[in-house]
C-alpha cells in the first residue's frame, strides 16, 4: 500500500519548496504507517536522523506522520522554539486536524507546511543571496526502525 501516490507527493514537495521560499528555515515531512512509541519521541529520533537539527540557525520542522495509527506531530528546533507563541505547534495541528478528520490528509499536511512557513519566514527571513535549501523537499518514508 502506497501512502501517497506521485502526485500528492509533487504537491508536498511544492508545498515545502513554496514556504521555503520566504524563509531560511527547513521544512521536511516524515512518514511511515505504524508508530508503536510516543508519537513526539518518535519524531524527535527522525528529526536527528534526517539531520534536521544541522541547520545553521537551527531552524528546522519537522511534520511527522504514522497515517494507519493515525498519529502526527510536528516539532521544531531550538531556534524556532525560542521564538514562537508557546501554543504555536497545537495550533497548528488542530488546523491540520480539521482536514484530516475529512480524510484530507494532504491537504492537511499542506496547511501544516504553509502554517510553519509563515512564523519561519517572520523570525528566520529568507538571505537573498547567502541561503541555500540545506535539506530535502521530498517526502521521507521511514521504515519503522
Amino acid at each position: 500500500m502506497a501512502i501517497f501516490n506521485d502526485e500528492e507527493q509533487q504537491r508536498i514537495s511544492a508545498a515545502i519548496a513554496e514556504a521555503e521560499k520566504c524563509t531560511s528555515g527547513e521544512i521536511r515531512i516524515s512518514v511511515e504507517k505504524t508508530c508503536a512509541e510516543e508519537v513526539l519521541d518518535r519524531a524527535a529520533k527522525y528529526f536527528y536522523q534526517l539531520d534536521m537539527h544541522k541547520t545553521k540557525l537551527r531552524n528546522g520542522v519537522l511534520i511527522y506522520m504514522a497515517v494507519v495509527d493515525r498519529k502526527f506531530a510536528i516539532i521544531g528546533d531550538a531556534g524556532i522554539n525560542k521564538v514562537v507563541s508557546e501554543d504555536f505547534w497545537d495550533c497548528t495541528k488542530e488546523e491540520m486536524l480539521s482536514y484530516f478528520k475529512n480524510g484530507n490528509i494532504v491537504e492537511g499536511i499542506i496547511a501544516g507546511i504553509t502554517q510553519a512557513g509563515t512564523q519561519l519566514g517572520k523570525y528566520f527571513p529568507h538571505d537573498l543571496g547567502n541561503d541555500s535549501d540545506e535539506l530535502s523537499n521530498d517526502v521521507a518514508f521511514m521504515d519503522g526502525k
